[in-house]
């Protein structure tokens, strides 16, 4: 298996974006209905526009298609819209603070998670859905425990308290919870081993993929694949253990619809490409395009559902703007950027292999082998400069790996530059499909997606947070 054969049958053709107005745009619900039955929360978390663009120019290019999100504006299928992003305490957002606002309906501090900043407490939404008969649920490739997924589903202070989101999701009975994070959940959580609870309290769990494609709708599912977040997609797909052992965000999406879509009253689905966010963060280019064409695989077969079902609300957005990567000018056609295909490995999974006591013949042979470029002497020399005191095998955050540094190398060779390493402050693109989405307005703020999901589900009036 390889990136070709994953994704080529998930792209749409064709280049151009011509420039639409609004009456263009404007999606009719499916089969004439108004009523929202199935809501599906697509989010690519951390996705600057330009990742969005890169990774539809590198489809097209590669694979000759383009992306199923842009494929939608191409096709005039959805609706879209600009999104304002910002927190309650700041211009710039968190993800905890962002899902928040979707999910509890009000701005919050970033790292708060649907607690306001008196103290306010609202349902998040997963609650009121499944208080009200739907089935619920969320997957995502970082932990099931992290701000995205916990943003829909509960109500704490600090994103930081993993393993105490993981008991309070014990409590909620959601349907379906799946991605990584088995360390807030099992021998190695602090505070002791939750799993058999789950077991007792009537969960399947599932550790790998071939126990989660074998799941059925008897029982609630707890899937956890990864002990902190997920690989990332070129990573798995040039290691034979983790094609085995881990499933694909498309197929972990997949597995959740199957659980929940014949349920009478219906069911409510956040599904999120956390990683993408990750990547961004380490200035890690094949980690964030690969990732992002695997969230793109996703939302081409939810909208093959969707449109096939009739009675499905898809939203496809992000969280916040990362970093801001993008494709700069450069002579050769920019045949540099289609090196992209070159690389087996992210960056992050590279540096985790060196150390300061490595030569500069071993490092260049490490890159050529795993990324597919040889580097040059000069750019071994800087970026050899930042290994003091590595701990090898760490992840970006946890470490002082130079993923700044060594992305900034790399720009030489990709033709890809990054505006820093954290979140921004942009409008993101906000995209609909299916019931309800003829009622969305051309620039929202985050907070009114909460109210907006309700309204399209024709939940009760006294769910709905009052301005």
């Amino acid at each position: 298996m390889n990136r070709r054969s994953l994704l080529k049958g998930g792209l749409l053709t064709g280049l151009g974006l011509p420039f639409v107005g609004m009456k263009d745009v404007i999606a009719s619900p499916v089969a004439g209905r108004k009523k929202a039955k199935n809501i599906i929360m697509m989010v690519s978390d951390g996705m600057s526009i330009g990742t969005l663009n890169m990774a539809d120019i590198y489809a097209n290019r590669i694979f000759g298609r383009s992306s199923k999100w842009l494929g939608l504006y191409r096709d005039n299928k959805a609706v879209r819209a600009l999104m304002d992003t910002a927190s309650a305490s700041s211009l710039v957002t968190d993800s905890a603070a962002a899902s928040s606002s979707w999910g509890g309906g009000m701005r919050v501090r970033n790292g708060s998670l649907n607690v306001g900043m008196n103290g306010e407490k609202p349902q998040p939404i997963l609650q009121k859905f499944k208080e009200k008969g739907k089935k619920v649920g969320c997957v995502t490739t970082v932990p099931i425990t992290h701000a995205t997924p916990a943003g829909f589903c509960v109500n704490i202070d600090n994103r930081g308290g993993q393993d105490i989101i993981a008991e309070m999701y014990l409590g909620l009975k959601f349907d379906v919870m799946m991605g990584g994070g088995h360390k807030y959940f099992g021998e190695k959580r602090t505070g002791g081993n939750l799993i058999p609870k789950y077991l007792t309290q009537g969960y399947k769990v599932a550790e790998n993929r071939t126990e989660m494609l074998a799941l059925d709708k008897s029982k609630p599912v707890l899937g956890l694949f990864a002990e902190d977040g997920m690989p990332y997609e070129v990573d798995r797909l040039h290691d034979q253990e983790l094609i085995k052992s881990t499933p694909t965000l498309t197929e972990m999406t997949m597995k959740a619809i199957e659980l929940m879509k014949d349920h009478k009253d219906g069911f409510a689905l956040q599904v999120e490409a956390g990683k993408v966010d990750w990547a961004a963060h380490a200035n890690d280019l094949s980690g964030l395009i690969f990732d992002q064409l695997a969230f793109d695989e996703a939302v081409g077969k939810v909208l093959e559902f969707a449109e096939n079902d009739g009675e499905t609300l898809v939203i496809i957005t992000t969280d916040h703007g990362n970093s801001n990567p993008g494709l700069f000018y450069a002579d050769e056609a920019n045949k540099k950027f289609d090196s992209l295909q070159n690389f087996k490995h992210s960056n992050t999974w590279l540096l985790a292999q060196l150390n300061q006591s490595f030569s500069e013949q071993k490092i260049i042979d490490l890159i050529k082998e795993n990324q597919g470029f040889e580097m040059k002497s000069e750019d071994v020399k800087s970026l050899l400069v930042h290994f003091k005191d590595i701990v090898p095998g760490q992840l970006y955050n946890e470490s002082n790996l130079p993923f700044y540094e060594y992305g900034k190398i790399l720009g030489k060779y990709t033709d890809v530059q990054w505006a820093g390493m954290n979140h921004t402050g942009d409008y993101v693109e906000l995209t609909m499909f299916g019931p309800g989405s003829e009622n969305l307005k051309s620039f929202v703020k985050n907070y009114e997606l909460h109210n907006f999901m309700l309204k399209a589900a024709e939940m009760p009036e006294s769910f709905l947070v009052k301005a």
